[in-house]
């Protein structure tokens, strides 16, 4: 089976973390623990995570509240049913439209079952969800970590990850890749939760917003 954490192993992690790097128990000691950011494993929410591509997580939450406000659920089905224009009109993009219909469709369909995805490696996932237009490395990453909760994720696309680890590592704006996977390696085999503890401390900050990169 998959390693996976849970609400009673979150906070433990968290406390392991602090121990193996001082600048995550300075996040900790300074701004309490990190959320645990969680949803479910159903279609609604990979919809959510792609609407988030590219857009602040306020613009994203706009579009899924006004899908749930369209359809008594959320489901392939409903989804597939509307028109495109009943999805402009519930902040979809154009290409988030196609995203989503191929989605659903590849759901419909059983090339995509989302419940055999619990039990499945982590890479088997990114094969078989990356065969999908419009889902990249970013929306695997992202589904991993806040929906099947597996616990060596580490986001390389998400700017706020990046800019968190630049900060607080106090790293040249211009830090390479490399340099972040250097860094992020001694966080195994725990760097979900680094990630979380990583985006806590990024929102703790004035002013801050979460916008997305691309897919």
């Amino acid at each position: 089976m998959p390693e996976i954490f849970t609400q009673a192993t979150y906070h433990p992690i968290c406390d392991k973390l602090a121990l193996m790097d001082t600048d995550l128990k300075y996040i900790i000691a300074t701004y309490g623990y990190p959320v645990l950011w969680s949803r479910p494993n159903t279609f609604e929410s990979l919809v959510h995570i792609i609407l988030e591509q590219q857009v602040s997580l306020a613009s994203a939450l706009a579009a899924i509240n006004k899908l749930r406000q369209r359809v008594p659920e959320i489901s392939p089905a409903n989804v597939l049913a509307l028109s495109d224009t009943e999805l402009r009109e519930c902040y979809f993009s154009r290409q988030k439209t196609v995203y989503v219909r191929h989605l659903a469709e590849a759901i419909n369909s059983g090339k995509i079952d989302l419940a055999r995805f619990e039990n499945q490696e982590d890479e088997e996932i990114r094969k078989d969800l990356t065969e999908l237009k419009g889902i990249g490395n970013w929306t695997v990453d992202i589904y991993l970590i806040m929906i099947l909760h597996r616990t060596d994720i580490f986001p390389l696309g998400d700017l706020a990850v990046l800019n968190a680890v630049k900060k607080v590592k106090s790293l040249n704006v211009t830090a390479t890749r490399e340099e972040i996977v250097r860094i992020s390696a001694q966080w195994k085999p725990h760097r979900t939760v680094a990630c979380m503890i990583l985006w806590h401390y990024y929102l703790s900050k004035p002013g801050k917003r979460i916008v997305e990169p691309g897919n």
